[in-house]
């Protein structure tokens, strides 16, 4: 598994210059503002040569929320999301969170069922983020 690092300007724009190796044809540029990087970014980790990364941050309610979690094509079904979420939940634990969330769109099921298997509960919010764009809530509560 490759080592875990606070990730830094450099590595956000290593990923935004190979982004559909880690999300496709989708176009997710405007979820890797450099805050996430500069402001977080002792919430914001990158695995190796940015193999694979995850943004969150702390809430002031105690969440610990997972705004983007992403493996580069080459790692994918090694283990390293799961990785990255563990570490992020260590992270957020440690700021005094009690629960863990992220939001997805619904046809992204792909993220939901990872998701479910780290033991999140998925929510479908009717217009969550505005009139006809619902969500998917997922939480999961720190031990």
């Amino acid at each position: 598994m490759p080592e875990l690092r606070r990730a830094t300007p450099t590595d956000l724009a290593a990923i935004l210059a190979d982004l559909p190796a880690y999300w496709g044809d989708r176009d997710v540029r405007h979820l890797h503002h450099p805050m996430f990087v500069r402001e977080f970014g002792d919430t914001a980790f990158v695995a190796g040569t940015v193999d694979g990364y995850l943004f969150g941050f702390v809430a002031p309610a105690h969440i610990g929320y997972i705004h983007a979690v992403a493996v580069h094509q080459r790692q994918r079904g090694t283990g390293l999301g799961r990785h990255l979420h563990a570490a992020f939940a260590d992270a957020a634990r440690a700021r005094g969170a009690t629960r863990l969330k992220a939001i997805t769109g619904p046809a992204n099921t792909e993220s939901i069922r990872f998701h479910e298997r780290l033991g999140f509960t998925a929510c479908l919010i009717p217009d969550y983020s505005g009139p006809g764009h619902d969500r998917v809530v997922l939480t999961r509560d720190l031990p």
